[in-house]
C-alpha cells in the first residue's frame, strides 16, 4: 500500500488488526475512534497516527483501505462509506446484514473488494482438515461433531459484559460466534441442503441477561450431518471436532497442537502437527496470531487486485441466512402440550 490504511475502531480488534499490519511492515497505519482513551493508548503502544472523526482522516490523508472493525450492528455505516468513496474494506466478523443485498450489488457493480472476515479458515489445522475432508482421506463421512465454547466474561477481562456489544440481543456474544464459525465450516463443505436448531439462555451471567448464550445446529449435507454446538458459558474455552468416516477418524482439539487420525487397519492415531504464533497477553493461548496476519495479508492483495479473498460479501449473507434459519427453526417448531 503507497499510501495509508485506515483502521475504524480501535478497540480489541482494532488494536489487533494495527499489530498484524505491522507485523506485515505496513507502518502507514491511521486509527479512528471516538473515544480519547483508545486512541491514546494505540499511539502509547503502536506510534501510529490517530485521528476522532472519519472527517479527519479523510480530509488530512490519502486511504488505500478501512479496515472496520467496529460493533457488528454498524458496520454497514462505514461499509456503505467505503463504496461511496471506491475504497476497498476489511470487515469484522458480521451478525447483522443491515442492507446487505444492496451492498452485494452496488460493491459488484464498481468492483470494489468488501472482504468480511472469515478468520478460522487460516488456521493451520482448519486448513489441513479442509485438505484432508477434499481428498477424502476418511472415507465416506457420516456426521461431523464440533463443540465452540468459551466463557464471555473472559472475552474482555479489561471491562464488564454490560459495557460492549456482546451484551446486547441482536450481537449478542454467543450469536456472534455462530457464523464465525459457520463462515470456515461453509468455505470448507458448502452450504448445507436444511438446518433447525435450538439456542437459549440458559445460565446467569451478570450483563448478559438478555443474550442467548447456547446454540445448536443440525446441518444436513446430503449424506453426511454436521452438528454444531456454540456457547459462551464454557469455562474453558474449547474447540473440538470430530469426523467420523467410514475409514478413519478425524479429531481435533486446539489445544494439542495437532490432528490426530485413528486408523483402524493399525489401530494407531497419526499425529499432524502444526506450528502457531502465540497470541497478545491477555489472548487465549491457542489463539494462534498468525491466522490473523495472514488474514490481513489475503485483504491486502485482494485491495490491490492480486488475488481473491476466500470470503466475499454474498457467501457472508448466506451464512448470517443459516443463522436466522435456525433461529426461526426454533420459533416455529414448538411441541405443545399434550
Amino acid at each position: 500500500m503507497k499510501n495509508f490504511i485506515l483502521i475504524i475502531g480501535l478497540g480489541s480488534m482494532g488494536k489487533r488488526r494495527v499489530r498484524n499490519l505491522k507485523a506485515l511492515g505496513i507502518n502507514n497505519i491511521i486509527g479512528f475512534d471516538k473515544r480519547d482513551d483508545r486512541r491514546s493508548e494505540s499511539v502509547e503502544k503502536y506510534q501510529i497516527e490517530v485521528v476522532s472523526s472519519l472527517e479527519d482522516a479523510l480530509s488530512n490523508f490519502k486511504i488505500d483501505a478501512f479496515v472496520i472493525s467496529l460493533p457488528p450492528d454498524i458496520h454497514h455505516i462505514y461499509m456503505k462509506k467505503a463504496l461511496e468513496l471506491n475504497i476497498p474494506a476489511f470487515i469484522e466478523a458480521s451478525v447483522v446484514d443491515t442492507d446487505f443485498e444492496e451492498m452485494i450489488i452496488e460493491s459488484r457493480e464498481k468492483g470494489i473488494c468488501l472482504a468480511p472476515s472469515c478468520t478460522l479458515f487460516f488456521h493451520p489445522a482448519i486448513k489441513k482438515i479442509a485438505e484432508i475432508v477434499k481428498n477424502e482421506e476418511l472415507g465416506i463421512i457420516s456426521n461431523f461433531l464440533y463443540h465452540s465454547g468459551q466463557y464471555l466474561p473472559d472475552w474482555h477481562t479489561y471491562e464488564e459484559v454490560n459495557d460492549y456489544y456482546v451484551s446486547n440481543k441482536e450481537t449478542g456474544g454467543g450469536r456472534e460466534i455462530v457464523p464465525f464459525e459457520l463462515t470456515w465450516i461453509t468455505l470448507v463443505l458448502g452450504f448445507p441442503k436444511r438446518v433447525v436448531g435450538l439456542y437459549k439462555n440458559a445460565i446467569e451471567i451478570k450483563g448478559a441477561e438478555h443474550i442467548d448464550e447456547t446454540y445448536n445446529l443440525l446441518m444436513d449435507y446430503g449424506n453426511s450431518i454436521f452438528n454444531l454446538s456454540v456457547d459462551v458459558v464454557s469455562r474453558y474455552a474449547t474447540r473440538r471436532l470430530t469426523i467420523n468416516g467410514d475409514k478413519k477418524q478425524l479429531y481435533w482439539n486446539w489445544d494439542d497442537n495437532m490432528i490426530k487420525i485413528y486408523d483402524p487397519e493399525t489401530s494407531n492415531w497419526d499425529e499432524i502437527k502444526y506450528e502457531t504464533i502465540s497470541a497478545q497477553t491477555g489472548y487465549n493461548k491457542n489463539i494462534t496470531e498468525q491466522m490473523y496476519i495472514d488474514e490481513m495479508a489475503a485483504f491486502l492483495k485482494a485491495a490491490k487486485r492480486e488475488g481473491d479473498f476466500p470470503n466475499t460479501l454474498e457467501h457472508d449473507h448466506q451464512v448470517l441466512k443459516v443463522l436466522y434459519a435456525v433461529e426461526s427453526s426454533d420459533d416455529n417448531n414448538v411441541i405443545e402440550k399434550l
